[in-house]
């Protein structure tokens, strides 16, 4: 059995950021992988950088800027102003869609502002859907608000708490939009955006390189944990600990330490990673949002673009429920016949690619998850295990949010034993 005070499950942004902030040596993590980086890990195939899927830096804690800044200096990225757009009855919109409606078709467009005139603003709502109902309306809503999110979080978005997505939903109201058709200001959180030239790797590369190489457990999977006892067990040692920090899905780590299931959902998401022989037809999109049925994928993204290079290298991003059957095969030949059809390829041939299926990859914020969670998290914590990151903590974050989070938890512990 080995002794350790913190015991780290998994290696992704969250996990080692919180072993980066610990005055301690004597920590192990431990990853079921081969490699450390969770999602964050990069592909390279031939002359293309692929990462898991889009993975783009937007910092805005000045403590994060400082911390990355060795690794995200402007000679090993490069840093853009966001373009983006929706496709919409075969015609590009600017992002996001409830401050552009003046760009639409008339009959699309008057639609979507008699309904955004006279929608059913409440105090409180009920769902996500409810509060998007309420907020801009049927017509916003039933062109891109509704359908885009069901493609995305493949649900009804009626299961999911009205603050799903927290502050990563472009907000607006009647005055944001009637000013926007006059002067254009598509701001969000993030606006600008920096990319590494080797891929979001870059980052867990530079986490990895500040940390006890011996410490971080490869190829170990967790199956077994006691909280009471404070032992975990993989399928090749048992660790005995003093804290125990969980960055791996929560829905499995509650699993392993009780054996019960709460009722969570999330969708899982496949990724084609794609290069092609010839240049992009459009050289400067980041990436476009897909809200109509007819295609697939409800985002692709130009790596190409943002990396400033030349042959045509996109991600593409389709989602499906936890339980709904994947054939890899069939979506990727409808990829390609969607990419044609909307105009992102012509004559282009296919040179590398690959796929990629992320299990969890949004996570299902209910009101009901929430509580459950919430109360599991806080039984646990009397026992000195807690449980952090986007899918430890069963939340939507950003990478920066994970970074945070786990620096704070450091702090606080250490402030504990002192």
């Amino acid at each position: 059995m080995t002794k350790v005070k913190y015991l780290i499950l998994g290696a992704g942004i969250s996990g080692l950021s919180f072993a980066n902030y610990l005055d301690s040596k004597d920590y192990i993590i431990l990853e079921k992988e081969n490699e450390p980086g969770g999602l964050c890990r990069t592909h390279k195939i031939d002359e293309y950088v692929w990462d898991y899927a889009g993975h783009f830096f937007h910092f805005k804690n000045e403590d994060s800027k400082n911390f990355f800044k060795p690794t995200l200096n402007n000679e090993k990225c490069v840093e853009q102003i966001k373009t983006t757009k929706i496709y919409f009855k075969n015609n590009y919109i600017d992002y996001p869609f409830q401050k552009n409606i003046h760009q639409l078709e008339k009959e699309d467009f008057i639609d979507c502002l008699y309904y955004l005139f006279f929608k059913n603003e409440k105090e409180d709502y009920s769902s996500f859907k409810d509060m998007l109902f309420g907020k801009f309306g049927k017509g916003i809503c039933e062109r891109f608000l509704i359908p885009y999110n069901e493609k995305l979080y493949a649900c009804d978005l009626d299961y999911l708490d009205k603050d799903a997505m927290g502050r990563f939903f472009p907000y607006a109201n009647i005055e944001d939009i009637i000013k926007n058709m006059k002067n254009k200001s598509n701001s969000s959180y993030n606006d600008t955006f920096i990319y590494p030239i080797n891929g979001a790797q870059t980052v867990i590369s530079y986490l990895m390189s500040k940390l006890e190489k011996s410490n971080v457990h490869l190829n170990e999977e967790v199956i077994d944990i006691d909280v009471t006892n404070k032992i975990v067990k993989t399928k090749n040692e048992t660790y005995k600990f003093e804290y125990l920090i969980n960055s791996i899905p929560f829905n499995i780590f509650n699993k392993l330490c009780n054996g019960e299931e709460l009722e969570l959902s999330w969708n899982r998401v496949l990724v084609f990673n794609i290069g092609f022989d010839l240049p992009a037809i459009d050289k400067t999109i980041h990436w476009i949002y897909f809200p109509e049925k007819e295609y697939n994928f409800y985002r692709v993204g130009f790596y190409n673009n943002i990396l400033k290079k030349e042959k045509l290298s996109i991600y593409v991003e389709i989602g499906f429920n936890k339980d709904e059957p994947i054939n890899i095969d069939e979506q990727y030949q409808k990829t390609l016949e969607n990419l044609k059809k909307c105009g992102i390829i012509e004559n282009h041939k296919v040179v590398a690619k690959e796929s990629i299926l992320m299990d969890p990859a949004y996570v299902h914020i209910s009101n009901k998850s929430n509580e459950d969670v919430s109360k599991v998290i806080e039984k646990l914590s009397q026992n000195n295990v807690y449980t952090i990151g986007r899918y430890g903590s069963w939340t939507y974050s950003s990478m920066e949010d994970c970074y945070m989070q786990a620096k704070n938890l450091a702090y606080t512990i250490g402030k504990e034993n002192i």
